[in-house]
């Protein structure tokens, strides 16, 4: 499909995938509208990483809420001018709660994410962006944000699974799989014309993107 055929395109994957540095060189390339997730405004998060037995449910929450009221504006079919890239899909909050939460709190959360859930338009495309977790983790080290001390390995491993799992099945949009672990299309230009050409080629609803170390 023709790369100008994208009007929204939603990049996703676990945390120090590159969401949010590929929807900010994406969104400049092409003069677009990007929104992108505000994990610093969340006062539950930093407690969640360090215990998120005590701090899922209320971290969940804080994210619905915070997400559908980024998206609601943009994704006004009357609103809706231009290109659009957002580093972030808010079918993923389902995941996330599946991931953290269980029992009484899941299925109080499903019954606010069904009601509140604004009837938005798909992305166009969906970038879904994945490195090995030990990567993940170095990458997440190396910037050193301090909420983030408290992300394990093994919630990593977890959460990287989740997306794999969601991204199998997801059938919403066309979803482009790009490994990270050798491939840096928002620093690299020849990693971004490549990642541009494989969407540009893309046909049916999945592709995969592999660059080999």
């Amino acid at each position: 499909m023709e790369l100008e055929s994208y009007r929204y395109i939603a990049i996703d994957g676990p945390i120090g995938a590159g969401k949010t540095s590929l929807a900010k060189r994406l969104a400049s390339l092409w003069d677009a509208q990007v929104v992108l997730e505000q994990p610093e405004e969340n006062p539950f998060l930093a407690d969640f990483y360090r215990n998120a037995g005590q701090h899922a449910f209320q971290t969940q929450v804080f994210f619905l809420l915070q997400r559908i009221r980024q998206l609601q504006a943009p994704l006004d079919p009357a609103l809706l001018e231009g290109r659009f890239v957002a580093d972030f899909m808010l079918e993923k909050d389902m995941l996330f709660a599946g991931l953290t939460l269980a029992g009484e709190e899941l299925a109080l959360y499903e019954t606010l994410y069904l009601q509140l859930r604004p009837q938005a338009r798909l992305p166009d495309l969906v970038i879904h962006l994945q490195a090995a977790p030990e990567i993940l983790q170095a990458r997440i080290a190396e910037r050193g944000v301090a909420i983030e001390e408290g992300i394990s390995l093994d919630y990593l491993q977890r959460l990287s699974e989740c997306y794999s799992q969601f991204f199998y099945h997801y059938e919403g949009a066309p979803v482009l799989t790009v490994n990270t672990e050798h491939l840096d299309p928002a620093h690299n230009d020849a990693d971004l014309r490549t990642l541009l050409q494989h969407i540009e080629e893309m046909r049916g609803k999945r592709a995969f993107l592999n660059q080999g170390g």
